[in-house]
Formats: C-alpha cells, structure tokens, sequence
C-alpha cells in the first residue's frame, strides 16, 4: 500500500514539476530579451554589419566622461543613463573617466565625447598656471549640476588644517579635479603641504596604515569611498573660509548624518564647496554634434524632476537648471528650453522687482553672520518664495 502511495505521490510531484517547467519555459518564451533588449534588437534583427543600424544608433548616441569609480560623477553618470537613455531615440553613453582634468582634455581632444562633469575652478586653474589661454570660450555649459565638498580625512592627532604643513597629502590623480581644489586652498591659507597624486581608495589604505598623513578628497557629499571609512582613529578636518576663498568657493558644512562614522552624533564640521558644472565643447549650430547636444538637452530638462527622486544621487535635489554660471556661456539650446517653459511669473517685466524684494524679505528673517552663498541656491529660495506669493498663483 505504501509502495503505491509512494509511487502515485512521486508521479504527482512529478507532473507538477512537469507543469510548473512547461509554464516557466512559456512565460521565458512569452518575454524574449529580443523584443525588449535594445543591444539585441540591433545585433539579432539588423545584423551587426548593417550599415542602416549603426547609423541609427551613432544618431542619437551622447557620450558623457564622469568620473572615478566611487565618486559622484561616476553616480551622476550613472541616474543620467538610468533615466534619460530611451534606447534608439535617445542612447546616453557615460563612460568612467579620470576626473575634471581629464575631462576638460577629453572634451577638447577626445573623438565621440559630447560631455563632461567638470568643476567651475578647473578652468581657471588652467589659465591662471599657463596651461591655456581663454579656454572657456572653447566651451559651453548645460546647467551647474551641484555643489562638491571639500573633504579632509586625517588622524585625530591633527585637528587644524594649518597642522598639516610640511605633511604628506594625498590629492586623488594628477587628471582629476580635486589636487586643483586643494593646491587653491592650501596656496590661499598659506599651507605647504607635500602633495602626493594617489588614487583615493589606495590613499585611504595608506592613510589607515600610517603611510600618509590626509586624504583630501573634492566630492558631492554623501562621498561613498569617504562614507566606508569604519576607522576610529581617523576624522574629517574643518576647512575655515576666509575672504581669500570666497571668490571662488562656497560655504559648506559636512553632517553626521552624511558620515556617521567620522562625524560625532548632531556635530558639523565647516568646509568649502566648489560647483560641479556639465559641460560640452562649444560646437557651431547646425553641425551633427551640436544636434546631438540639443536632443540631449530635451529630454534631460524634461526629466530632472525624477532625477530628483529617490533612489538617485541626493545631489540631483541641489539642481537648479536656471542657475547661472558666472563667466561661462550657457549652450543656446538650453537657454531656448528654459526660455520656453518659463512660468508667466519668470515672464514678467516685473521680475527684477520681486527679486529685490525677496532680498529684503529674506535679509529680514536672516539671524546675521556671513550670508556669502551661491548664486543657484539664492536662485532656488528665490524661486520657493515666488510660489509663496499670492499674486504667483
């Protein structure tokens, strides 16, 4: 009797596992990657040698140079693909870069690169060394992405940063942006530090094995390479803003609540800030890329709202595409979207009026100090407190 349950239990369990193969192979034949994978569609149904796809393709392709793995350009790059990339009408292509530096080289230089993340003091850098001459006019921006704050780790031992003259510094490679933040900074506070051009994970590793004596590392907080430290002897240095800095860099502040493992519970420690600009080299109108660009700019304007969502980088929510970007020239495309999708109140002759106001009203609730700050995030509060007027609804 039981040999027959037995037999009659397998042959059941058996069929259902017939059953439940036949409907999975089904449901897998149901959703063939063919149909809805983009890479496939080009290899599978055109064929790899067609000349007609590639075409396409090459069309509506934009490259971006971000950044270093584990820095935010690299993330940015990243939340672009994610949401921007609508297959064959629009392929957003983000390669991993070297840094700031070496994205201005590749913008100018580098065939199939349509963008870069760079940051706002590298150019001038390049200038004011001798490196090159009015090199801003050979470039164009979309929009000022964010702010990039400067980040100091170093032993509890030193707890100032005028502490680290004469000291081994790590600032990231000799191709990014962040050793251009902080030979700017230490020159300005009169700092000699010996700086030495190490990739910032390995920089860490030495820094916790005694071999450096900081790490400084430009990045929009939360910084994930900066976030993984669990190291008790290290912490993050306070970075003072005197009138030397204010010209070209911003008041920023770093929370526990960014790093709780170097920051102690409800504890700030003051930095500066430096902006994140997306860039592109400035093409002539009516050429291929400069087309490209202007595709690009459509349907990324059109979707920085869910950019600003979770789960993407926090730093999207610091975006404000009417910012303006002093001494650089925005591409004309962008300014003609938002020239397009202006509200009636940004329309109105009036608009200088309400500024000057929002100014007095805000002076008006300020508690006092040093209201040095950045004009896009003045543009921001400027434009929360346009909504909050009764004639702006």
């Amino acid at each position: 009797m039981r040999s027959n349950l037995g037999r009659a239990l397998a042959a059941a369990v058996l069929s259902v596992g017939f059953i439940a193969a036949a409907g999975a192979a089904e449901t897998i034949t149901e959703l063939d990657p063919g149909a809805v994978s983009e890479g496939l569609k080009a290899i599978f149904r055109y064929g790899p040698e067609t000349k007609e796809t590639a075409d396409r393709l090459n069309a509506n392709t934009v490259t971006l140079m971000s950044g270093t793995i584990g820095g935010t350009y690299v993330q940015i790059g990243a939340d672009l693909e994610s949401v921007v990339d609508d297959g064959e009408n629009l392929r957003v292509l983000s390669i991993v870069g070297r840094g700031s530096v070496q994205s201005v080289a590749d913008i100018l230089f580098l065939k199939g690169v349509d963008l870069g993340i760079v940051r706002a003091d590298t150019l001038d850098y390049l200038e004011r060394k001798g490196y090159a001459t009015n090199i801003k006019k050979q470039f164009t921006y979309i929009t000022k992405l964010y702010n990039e704050e400067m980040h100091v780790i170093a032993p509890k031992s030193i707890e100032r940063l005028a502490q680290l003259e004469g000291k081994t510094v790590a600032v990231d490679l000799p191709n990014g942006g962040t050793f251009v933040t902080a030979i700017n900074v230490f020159e300005r506070l009169g700092i000699h530090a010996n700086f030495v051009y190490v990739e910032q994970r390995i920089a860490y590793d030495k820094l916790q094995k005694g071999e450096l004596d900081a790490v400084v590392a430009v990045q929009g907080k939360p910084s994930k390479a900066t976030a993984a430290i669990r190291d008790s002897n290290l912490h993050l240095l306070p970075v003072e803003y005197p009138r030397a800095l204010q010209s070209d860099y911003l008041p920023a502040q770093l929370t526990a609540e960014d790093y709780p493992n170097l920051i102690e519970k409800d504890a700030r420690i003051d930095s500066i800030a430096v902006p994140a600009v997306l860039a592109a080299y400035n093409w002539a109108p009516n050429t291929e890329r400069y087309r490209r660009l202007a595709h690009f700019v459509d349907a990324f304007f059109a979707k920085i709202g869910e950019l600003q969502q979770a789960p993407f980088h926090p730093k999207w929510k610091e975006v404000a595409l009417r910012a303006p970007l002093q001494g650089w020239i925005r591409f004309r495309p962008a300014q003609e979207w938002l020239d397009r999708h202006e509200t009636a109140v940004t329309d109105s002759p009036q608009l200088h009026d309400r500024f000057e106001r929002f100014l007095t009203d805000d002076q008006a609730h300020s508690t006092g100090g040093d209201r040095s700050e950045d004009r896009g995030a003045l543009f921001r509060r400027f434009m929360e407190w346009q909504r909050r007027q009764p004639e702006a609804h």
